[in-house]
């Protein structure tokens, strides 16, 4: 049997004014979605468990079957992982994003979905000013910081606070006076460098600052084939998911035109997604844009991303033989521009089907898988059937 989940970051939602009180799964036009959810069955899955933040790290992890309150250890060094970095054992790595703060206020936590060059050259400039810490350039705005011998802090994520004041969201710690100091030496850094100089010509958001947040030590996942039965195969653009598939032992899969943005390439995804079972028996397709959409606060940039999502669904139900599945992580609400804990509406087709005809968090509802956990989710759907 061959198993493709495809993973919507962030794309359910509440009903939207803009959007007719709909929400934008109901008010897309997914003619591929709905099929799954038709022809299969549905249900919802609660993905983030009580007393846990509403993250990708938490509900990722837990879709794929790793309880947080066992593995989770921080963002920081899943990122790590993935980026190759060997932390040692009194290393912490922080999630260091490159962010727009003014008078005082978190502007965009993106720094204007600032491209992965331009964020390396002012990563280098600030790593020669801080000797005492090590700073890894990712993709965009997403970075990483690694502390010898840290001690850890409670942070909050940028995009948690977008138009907050930042003043009672620093860190807190024993690495709090540390972090302060670097995000103080990254203003000045920042202040004039050429890139910036560049992008506020241009009419960009400059990056202002870094921000470092969910750091944590180096995790141990079980192995996923060891545990399921199945070889596993992740595909994304953020180094999160790749970090938790390593992590897992799963294969990873790198998709050229794959940006964990607006503008990736749905389609290459579907098609290599595709390619992938050849040889995995379980492909795990994550794609970032519903949720940067959300972030945003963006009505027709999210209803576009879903519906193009929906047309790479067409090309993966045209060309597979096996269980498909369907699902966010978790809402990315346009009207809070950050994450939620709700349950999330899921379909798989090739497990029986049900009275449910669309795809939506209200249909789901009425699914015959009712309301399960996620950390069930994986043995649900590879279990061994007569």
């Amino acid at each position: 049997m061959k198993y493709l989940i495809i993973l919507g970051d962030g794309m359910a939602d509440w009903p939207c004014e803009a959007l007719g009180s709909k929400t934008p799964l109901a008010y897309a036009n997914i003619p591929n979605m709905d099929r799954i959810a038709r022809e299969g069955r549905s249900g919802m899955l609660k993905t983030v468990k009580d007393g846990f933040e509403p993250g990708s790290d938490i509900a990722n992890l837990s879709v794929l079957g790793y309880d947080p309150a066992l593995y989770y250890t921080g963002r920081g060094p899943l990122e790590a992982v993935s980026m190759g970095i060997d932390l040692g054992p009194d290393e912490i790595a922080y999630r260091c994003n490159l962010v727009t703060v003014t008078d005082g206020v978190m502007r965009d936590f993106s720094a204007g979905h600032i491209s992965s060059e331009e964020g390396a050259a002012l990563l280098a400039s600030l790593d020669a000013a801080l000797p005492d810490v090590s700073l890894y350039p990712g993709v965009s705005y997403r970075n990483l910081l690694v502390v010898p011998g840290g001690a850890g802090a409670e942070t909050t994520p940028p995009h948690d606070i977008v138009d907050e004041e930042i003043a009672e969201y620093l860190p807190k710690g024993a690495d709090a006076p540390l972090l302060a100091e670097c995000v103080r030496v990254s203003r000045e850094v920042f202040a004039d460098h050429p890139v910036n100089q560049k992008r506020i010509a241009d009419g960009k958001a400059p990056a202002t600052r870094i921000w470092p947040w969910s750091g944590g030590k180096k995790p141990q996942l079980p192995s996923f084939e060891e545990r399921y039965g199945v070889r596993g195969a992740m595909i994304s653009a953020v180094d999160l998911l790749n970090g938790i598939a390593r992590c897992a032992g799963m294969d990873i899969i790198t998709v050229p035109g794959a940006t964990g943005y607006l503008d990736t390439d749905y389609m290459a995804k579907a098609r290599y997604a595709v390619a992938a079972l050849e040889t995995a028996d379980l492909v795990y397709m994550h794609v970032e844009a519903p949720d940067e959409a959300g972030h945003l606060g963006s009505a027709e940039e999210k209803v576009r991303a879903i519906e193009r999502l929906d047309e790479a669904v067409g090309y993966i139900l045209a060309h597979v033989d096996g269980v498909i599945a369907l699902l966010p992580d978790h809402p990315t609400p346009l009207a809070l521009k950050t994450h939620t804990s709700d349950p999330v509406p899921f379909a798989v087709m090739g497990l029986g089907t049900d009275n449910v005809d669309s795809y939506s968090e209200e249909a789901a509802e009425k699914g015959s898988f009712g309301l399960m956990d996620a950390l069930d989710f994986i043995p649900m759907l590879t279990a061994k059937r007569e």
